[in-house]
C-alpha cells in the first residue's frame, strides 16, 4: 500500500517553476546575463514534458522587456551555453500559419520519455578545462 505523502503548499492555479540547485549554481548560468536568465524563466513557463517549447523573439523582447538584438542575444547566449538547442526554425508567410522557434530545454525532460541531457555541463567542464 502506498503511505500518503505530504503535498507541500504550493500554488495549486499557476503552477510552479522548480530549477535544479546544481544549475543555479554553476558557473555557466552564473556567467549569463540578466536577460537570458530571465529568458529561461520564461521558457520554463511554457514548458511541458510532452515536447519542444514554441518561442520566439517578439515574445521575448515583450516579456523582458528588452530590444530585439537584446532578445537575440538572449536566446544565442543560452543556445551557446547548452541551455537550450533549437528543434526547428521559425517561419513567417503571408499565405500560410507563421511558426515560432521551437527549442529543447536541456535541464528539462522532453517528449515524456527523454530523459534531460544537461548540455551545459558538458560545455561548462569544456571551458573551465580551457581555462
Amino acid at each position: 500500500m502506498a503511505k500518503n505523502k505530504p503535498r507541500l503548499p504550493f500554488d495549486k492555479k499557476g503552477g510552479v517553476v522548480a530549477i535544479q540547485r546544481r544549475l543555479l549554481a554553476s558557473e555557466a548560468y552564473l556567467n549569463l546575463s540578466p536577460q537570458a536568465k530571465a529568458l529561461m524563466m520564461l521558457l520554463q513557463t511554457h514548458w511541458s514534458p510532452r515536447g519542444p517549447v514554441d518561442y520566439g523573439v517578439r515574445e521575448a523582447e515583450a516579456k523582458i522587456p528588452c530590444s530585439r538584438k537584446t532578445a537575440m542575444r538572449a536566446f544565442k547566449e543560452l543556445e551557446e551555453a547548452g541551455f537550450i538547442v533549437k528543434i526547428d526554425e521559425s517561419l513567417f508567410s503571408s499565405r500560410t500559419h507563421s511558426k515560432t522557434r521551437t527549442w529543447r530545454l536541456t535541464w528539462m525532460p522532453c517528449w515524456r520519455h527523454r530523459e534531460p541531457t544537461n548540455d551545459w555541463e558538458e560545455i561548462s567542464d569544456d571551458q573551465s578545462k580551457a581555462a
